[in-house]
This record gives C-alpha cells, structure tokens and sequence, in this order.
C-alpha cells in the first residue's frame, strides 16, 4: 500500500472535532499526519464523511455466532442461563477448526461493517471432538486468526484455563473441549499462541480464566503470576445470581470480594459482566483501576441482570463494551442498551454525562474506546495517534439527518437516533475493508459461511 492522503469532513480528535481533516497514511497502514486541508493540497480520496475511531469489541465467543437466535424457541419450558448454556455446550462439542475459521470469519466481517475495527476473542474451545489437544495444540486459536486476517480486524486473542464445572466440582463431560487438567499443559498452548500470532500481523495474546468457579484458588494464582508485564488478563465473573449465591455457599465470600480477597488484581485485569456487585466491591473495582467489560445485549438476552453502571461511571470506573453471544453486532445499540437500562432504573438521561462534560455520546464513544484498547492491550492513551494505524469508522455525511445536523450535536445523533445504515465504510490498518456499507469479501465469506453451516445442519 502505498501513501495515501484521505480528506474527510471532519474528523473526532482529543480535542474535538477537525472540520476539513488531512489523514496521511503510510504504507503500513500507520498515521503520518492528521491537519485541515490546505487549498490546492494534493488529495488522494475525498471522503464525504465524518470519522470516528474504530469501535473496540472488548469480549467476544465466535462460535456461538452459528447458535445467534436458535435459542429462542421453548416449547414451554422455564427457560435461562444455565438451560441456555447446555444448547451452547451442544454446539461447542460440533465445531472443527475448519468451520470456526468461517463461522468467525464472517462474524468479523459482519463486525467490520458495524465500524468494529478489533476484537478481543475470550477463547476456550482448544480441543478435538474428543476432548483431546490437537497434535498443533493452538489449532482452533489460528482458526480465529485466519478469520480475522481475512476480515480485516486487529485480533487479541484471550486463550482461557477451563479446569472445573463448578467451585469444587469435577468439569463435565460436555466441557471436554476447553479443559486443561494440568496448567502447565495450558502454559504450552499459551506459548503455542505466541509462536503463531508472530506470523500475523495484527494478532497479539492476552491470557485469563474463565471464571472463578471454573479454576481453583492455587491455579488462578499460578496463571496470574504466569503473565507478562502489562498483558491484558480477562475472567467472567459474577454474572448471574447463582453464580453469587455458589460463591457465597462454597467460598464464604461474593465472587468479586473473593477474587481481590485472593489475587492482586490491577489495571490490567478485565472483569466480564460483574452484574451483581455490591457498593463495598464496587469501591474494589474502582480503586484497582481494573476494568468492567459490559455486553448488554447477552446480558438482557441471558437474562443475566443489569450492571450499575451510573454508580460505577461516577467512580472514575473504567468499562468497555463487548458482544459475547453475538445476538447482537451493533456497538451504537450495545452503548444504548446501557444507556437505556440505567434510564429506566433511575428516570434520569444522563448516564454518559461525566466530570462536567455535557456531550453524553462523545463521552461513550470515547471512553467505550479507550476500555476496548486497553482489553486489548493496546496503548489507550489517545486515538488517532500519530503511528498507530488509521482503524476508523466513516458516518455518511449525505444521508439527511447526519447532513442537516451540526458538529454540535453529532456523536449524539449518530448515537441515538441512527443505525448501521448510516455507516458509509470501516477503514482498517489505513484501507477501507467496508466501504458503501458492503465488506470487500462479502461475497466469498458469505459463501463459505452459508456452505459451512448448512453441512452443519445445526439451524
């Protein structure tokens, strides 16, 4: 690729926004510059758009991509987390490497065209059918990979300890796939990860558990004391109410008081869900500067409950946003379903309004980005960095209400009242991967992806 000089609109910086905003792109894919055109500047693509950084998708699980909506028919029975888990189970004991590679590929691609440019894949199906490691023990995890590449995302990829089925109780024999009973056989697949990720070039390691009811106190130790200097550690946690109540009854503490009871946790640590929290572990949470990971739509789908998050936000809490079962892919729509669950608790409409800032939407859009950098282990000190790649996301600045509105209240309209129809392109690593609103291997991709669940015949 060569240089590229890109002249858009406007463009959102640390500072607000760039009317009229030069990007210049080097070969790599990486910003050389960004200023206001100079008349008579030389310009490589006019862009009739406004720029926002690529959005951040801090939890992901692709296989469950293919399950996205199956879950719904009940034929009468109670149904909730746990009876959705099983369906999950059932679908995780079927994949190959060669249907998560489509599966994920076109999940990503579909992330693309939601203005997503990276993902944090939260990654615990290792094994063969049979529950034993593939001869390459990271033979699912550069399935994701390829799946990434080919869409055109940054991937962190979070492999995960799975060790029980419950606190204390032996793993069951549907989890077979994501168990590793020794750690140091998960410390080979961790290096395994590294060694392959070196052979992509947007594809970094984060490392975690999955919960704490599915690694024991000495193995969770032992994982923490394992990873690297600032390498981004994720673990579910307290997401539903049995969850809490085994937490209590097996470990005489609440999951997330046990967890900083038990383990230094720091910046670096990621904390998935963390619904039921009480005030005293939300104090915790803050204080450590670790981060709350938010999936709203799961969360409402699962039934799982809604995170406090105004108290949280008016704690200087950090959080980002991620889609983990994927019945949902809209970031605009994942931000308003916080948004709108915290409405609906407290009658008030200033969820996002923070230390003084009155423009709610920036507020998200940025903070909701620089918690997905930081679950990706990215530097997050500010987007649209000189030399960091150009992952932006383009609003199209011809469709009518984006057009008749003013800079002022942008971020806001494009939050609240718009949808992925506004979204006229993703550019990626400094190139346009969605553009006109189609990803440019749709066609292959949702080939594949059709051919491959159809021969599945899960749906």
């Amino acid at each position: 690729m060569k240089i590229q000089k890109y002249l858009f609109k406007a463009l959102l910086s640390p500072e607000g926004w760039l009317e009229q905003a030069v990007v210049t792109v080097d070969s790599l894919g990486k910003i050389e510059s960004i200023k206001q055109y100079i008349a008579d500047e030389t310009i490589d693509e006019r862009v009739k758009g406004y720029v926002l950084p690529g959005f951040q998708n801090a939890h992901s699980h692709a296989f469950q991509y293919a399950m996205a909506g199956l879950a719904e028919y009940h034929e009468g029975q109670t149904d909730d987390f746990w009876s959705w888990r099983n369906a999950m189970y059932d679908l995780a004991l079927r994949v190959s490497p060669e249907q998560l590679e489509a599966i994920a590929t076109q999940l990503y691609a579909q992330m693309a065209c939601m203005g997503y440019t990276a993902v944090a894949e939260f990654h615990y199906l290792h094994h063969q059918h049979n529950g034993k490691p593939f001869e390459n023990t990271s033979e699912m995890g550069q399935s994701l990979m390829r799946a990434a590449q080919r869409a055109g995302l940054h991937l962190t990829l979070i492999p995960i300890l799975y060790q029980q089925g419950g606190i204390h109780q032996p793993p069951t024999e549907k989890q077979r796939r994501f168990i590793h009973a020794e750690i140091e056989d998960f410390f080979t697949l961790i290096e395994s990860s590294k060694q392959a990720s070196s052979t992509f070039e947007r594809v970094n390691i984060g490392i975690g558990a999955h919960s704490i009811r599915a690694v024991n106190l000495e193995n969770l130790r032992r994982l923490v004391a394992y990873r690297l200097p600032n390498q981004a550690f994720h673990i579910h946690i307290a997401e539903q109410l049995k969850e809490v109540e085994d937490a209590q009854r097996n470990l005489k503490q609440r999951p997330v008081e046990w967890l900083f009871s038990n383990i230094e946790v720091d910046q670096h640590f990621h904390l998935v869900h963390a619904t039921h929290i009480t005030a005293k572990e939300m104090e915790m949470i803050s204080t450590s500067q670790a981060n709350v990971v938010i999936c709203p739509s799961t969360e409402a789908n699962l039934g799982d409950g809604i995170f406090p998050f105004n108290a949280f936000y008016a704690k200087n809490g950090n959080w980002s946003i991620g889609t983990d079962s994927h019945i949902g892919l809209n970031h605009l729509e994942e931000l308003r379903w916080l948004d709108y669950g915290q409405r609906l608790i407290h009658h008030q409409r200033t969820s996002f309004i923070h230390q003084g800032q009155p423009d709610g939407a920036q507020n998200a859009l940025i903070s909701s980005w620089k918690g997905g950098r930081n679950a990706m282990g990215l530097s997050a000190a500010h987007f649209f960095e000189i030399g960091d790649y150009f992952d932006a996301v383009v609003i199209d600045a011809s469709e009518p209400l984006i057009a008749t509105t003013s800079l002022k209240h942008l971020c806001n309209t494009v939050l609240y009242a718009q949808n992925q129809s506004m979204i006229y392109g993703t550019i990626s690593a400094g190139k346009w991967i969605v553009k006109q609103g189609k990803h440019q291997h749709a066609e292959s991709i949702n080939k594949n992806f059709v051919e491959t669940i159809r021969k599945m015949a899960n749906r």
